[in-house]
C-alpha cells in the first residue's frame, strides 16, 4: 500500500513539476477527460513502456489507474433543499365600537375602506357597531348601508315601552335587522360576524358567533337604563359597550391577524342633557371613552371619527357622521395602505 502510495504522489509530482514534458498524444487522450491528467499518464506509461522512464512498475500504474476511475466514477452526494413554506394568510378584521346614534359614521370609514380595496375578512361589532356590522357582513355595500341609514327613522328600530328596566323594549330592532337579512343565521352571512354583549348576571363579556342575528344585535345594542335587557337562553344580556365599547380581545380571539379599530366615542359635549334618556346615554358615552382604551391599544389601525357634536341619541345628524367617517378614514388612509402593502409584499395577502 505504501508502494501505491509513493508511485501515485510521483505521477503527480511529475506533471506538477514538469506538465510539458508530456508527450503530445498523452495531451490529446480521451482518457484524460474522463480520468484526468493522472489517469491519462497511468494508462499511457503502462500502454508505451512509460514506466521505465518513471521507473515504476507497470503493475503499480494499473493499480493506480483503478483506483483513480473509482474516484473519477464515484457518484457525487446530491444536496436536496426543504421547500420553502408559503407565508401564512393574514385575517383583517374590522371592529366597530359602541356609540348609538354616533355609529353612523362607521358607514363613512366602510366606505373609504370598500373604494380602496381593503379587505375585510371578519366584522366584530359592539352595540350599533354590531347593528352596522350585521348588515355589512350579510352582504350589503357600504352604499347600501348607506342608502339604508338615511331612510331608517326612530321608530323602525325603537319601540318605547312604560319604564320597566328600561324604556326601549328592544323588539323592534331585532325585527328589522331580521328582516333585512332575511332572517339569515350569524353563522350563515357572508362574512364571518361576531356580536359582542355583556352577560348582566355574571359581568362578562359574550361573543356570538352564531344562531338568531336580530336577538344577537339586540343583546349587543341594550343600552343599560334605556333598553330593557335581552334575554337569550334564560341569561339577561345588556349593551356590549360595558366591558369592550371597542372589541379587539374578541376579534384577536376568533383569529383575526390584523385588526383595524374603528372607535366612536369622543369627547363630551359642554351642553347639559336634554333628558333622562340623555343623562343616560351621556354616562355610557363618558364610559365608553375611559375603558376602549384598555383594548384600543391592540389594534394595528385605529380610525377616530369626530363625533363630539353628534348626541348618542340624536338620529338627525346621520348624513353629519356619515361624512366624519369618511374624513377619518381618509385622514388614516396612508398608513393603512402601506401597511397593507406591506403584508401584500410579503404575500400575506393577494
Amino acid at each position: 500500500m505504501r508502494s501505491l502510495k509513493n508511485s501515485t504522489l510521483m505521477i503527480r509530482a511529475k506533471i506538477a513539476d514538469s506538465p510539458e514534458q508530456l508527450p503530445e498524444n498523452l495531451r490529446s487522450l480521451p482518457l484524460r477527460k474522463t480520468y484526468g491528467q493522472q489517469g491519462a499518464l497511468a494508462c499511457f506509461a503502462a500502454s508505451c513502456g512509460e514506466c521505465a522512464r518513471y521507473r515504476i512498475p507497470a503493475i503499480t500504474l494499473f493499480v493506480v489507474l483503478f483506483f483513480l476511475s473509482l474516484t473519477a466514477c464515484a457518484p457525487k452526494e446530491i444536496q436536496i433543499s426543504e421547500p420553502i413554506p408559503a407565508p401564512r394568510p393574514v385575517k383583517v378584521a374590522v371592529v366597530l365600537g359602541a356609540g348609538a346614534a354616533k355609529g353612523f359614521a362607521h358607514i363613512g370609514v366602510l366606505k373609504v375602506l370598500e373604494a380602496n380595496h381593503i379587505p375585510v375578512h371578519m366584522v366584530v361589532g359592539t352595540s350599533v357597531g354590531s347593528f352596522i356590522g350585521s348588515l355589512y357582513a350579510y352582504g350589503l355595500n357600504a352604499y347600501q348601508l348607506q342608502q339604508l341609514a338615511f331612510g331608517i327613522e326612530k321608530g323602525d328600530v325603537v319601540d318605547l315601552a312604560l319604564p320597566d328596566n328600561g324604556f326601549v323594549k328592544g323588539e323592534r330592532l331585532e325585527r328589522f335587522v331580521n328582516r333585512v337579512l332575511r332572517n339569515t343565521p350569524i353563522e350563515k352571512l357572508k362574512t364571518p360576524f361576531f356580536a359582542v354583549a355583556t352577560d348582566l348576571q355574571k359581568g362578562e363579556e359574550v361573543v356570538f358567533g352564531s344562531g338568531n342575528a336580530g336577538a344577537a344585535v339586540r343583546a349587543s345594542c341594550s343600552v343599560p337604563g334605556v333598553f330593557q335587557p335581552a334575554r337569550i337562553a334564560n341569561r339577561l344580556y345588556v349593551d356590549g359597550g360595558v366591558v369592550s365599547p371597542v372589541a379587539v380581545n374578541a376579534a384577536l380571539k376568533q383569529g383575526a391577524d390584523f385588526v383595524i379599530a374603528v372607535d366612536i366615542s369622543a369627547p363630551m359635549e359642554d351642553a347639559p342633557p336634554a333628558g333622562t334618556i340623555d343623562t343616560i346615554l351621556q354616562s355610557i358615552d363618558i364610559m365608553y371613552a375611559i375603558i376602549a382604551g384598555v383594548q384600543i391599544s391592540k389594534a394595528d389601525m385605529v380610525i377616530r371619527p369626530n363625533t363630539k357634536g353628534i348626541a348618542s341619541g340624536d338620529f338627525s345628524k346621520k348624513h353629519e357622521a356619515i361624512l366624519e367617517g369618511e374624513r377619518a378614514a381618509t385622514t388614516a388612509l396612508p398608513e393603512l395602505l402601506t401597511k397593507i402593502g406591506r403584508l401584500r409584499a410579503e404575500g400575506r395577502l393577494p
